[in-house]
């Protein structure tokens, strides 16, 4: 890690650790938008890590947005911090305007289309989109979809369409929008290296970094547990059992982080697919089982809504089937190594 990212990595984890308390977990949970809390994180430019400084953001590197994305997932932010990470690069990268506040991206599944059509000296959008992460409280959203035989960007705001309200395990808002030939506030060609599956394929990225922050957390919270936790007069972490279970969690923390890691600088590189599709299969492998060891060590604590454990497991449980589940991606995966052919897998992996 550079300079750069070590300072940004300190001030990340210093502000969400100030500022993401039990309390305002538990607030956001009843619908309380966290605007202290955002308007921290946009002062900090955490949520423009890939805007260009001509544009007033941060100009860095999805090396960077890693940093930020798996610190949000560490401290179980309630916030579209990864989200708008995302809408953001595809807006500059497209030579569109950034909007200041919360944004959101669409469609999320692959099988769903939104469509845009000219209307006068403008663009209007129509469609379904489901499960739309905080789509009730972005500002605005941010469409890649196909026009007049291209790929297109598009901007448009809240409000634009019918909302009906919904949310994921972890009481994250996941909205379906309906649109109706509803005008937008802007769109543009894609930009380079915008493939027509960005928001499915980014929105993989920064879910398989948030899970490797989850992950972080709880090797942390299950070891400091096993210290402290006694039975038979010692700790439970001097069992072997799990000693075991510990060391499971952490080759998968480890494993997951890497992997996560590998698909960032991928995406920095230029054509990620195949990385991200690694990405997150591993760190969704990995989210299963170490949420499971997770509460096996803290026993049946670990599953009331008193004790912070469950904000990062629901999140993983949550967040590990969006944007494509490990069976999407291995799919993507297979048929991948199946069109190229069993004799270019080997020197397709030692390439990258």
């Amino acid at each position: 890690m550079n300079e750069l990212r070590t300072i940004l990595g300190d001030v990340v984890t210093r502000l969400f650790t100030d500022l993401v308390t039990k309390e305002l977990l538990e607030s956001a949970e009843t619908g309380t938008w966290p605007g202290t809390l955002w308007q921290a994180v946009e002062e900090n430019g955490l949520t423009w890590p890939l805007v260009p400084e001509s544009k007033g953001g941060a100009g860095g590197s999805w090396g960077d947005a890693f940093v930020v994305a798996r610190a949000a997932g560490r401290h179980a932010v309630p916030l579209p911090i990864a989200e708008t990470i995302v809408g953001s690069w595809l807006l500059s990268t497209s030579g569109l305007d950034v909007p200041s506040g919360p944004l959101t991206i669409a469609p999320v599944h692959r099988e769903e289309t939104l469509r845009l059509a000219r209307a006068g000296g403008g663009w209007r959008l129509s469609g379904t989109a489901g499960r739309v992460p905080w789509g009730r409280a972005a500002g605005h959203l941010v469409v890649v979809t196909e026009a007049e035989g291209r790929s297109m960007v598009a901007l448009a705001a809240r409000g634009a369409g019918e909302i009906t309200t919904d949310q994921n395990l972890a009481r994250e808002p996941r909205d379906t929008l309906a649109f109706e030939a509803a005008p937008v506030v802007a769109a543009a060609p894609a930009g380079r290296g915008v493939p027509a599956r960005a928001v499915w394929l980014y929105g993989a990225l920064v879910r398989s970094a948030q899970m490797a922050g989850g992950l972080d957390y709880l090797l942390r919270q299950a070891s400091q547990y096993a210290t402290e936790r006694r039975q038979f007069g010692k700790p439970i972490g001097s069992f072997q059992v799990i000693q075991q279970n510990l060391a499971v969690l952490a080759g998968h923390t480890a494993a997951a982080g890497t992997a996560a890691a590998n698909a960032f600088r991928a995406a920095d590189r230029g054509d990620a697919a195949f990385e991200i599709a690694v990405a997150k299969v591993r760190v969704g492998e990995a989210a299963g089982i170490g949420a499971q060891i997770a509460h096996q060590v803290h026993g049946a604590i670990g599953f009331t809504y008193e004790h912070a454990l469950q904000f990062a497991t629901r999140r993983l449980w949550s967040w590990r089937a969006e944007f494509g589940g490990e069976g999407d991606w291995a799919a993507e995966l297979g048929r991948a190594v199946a069109e190229r052919g069993a004799d270019a897998l080997w020197p397709h992996l030692t390439a990258r």
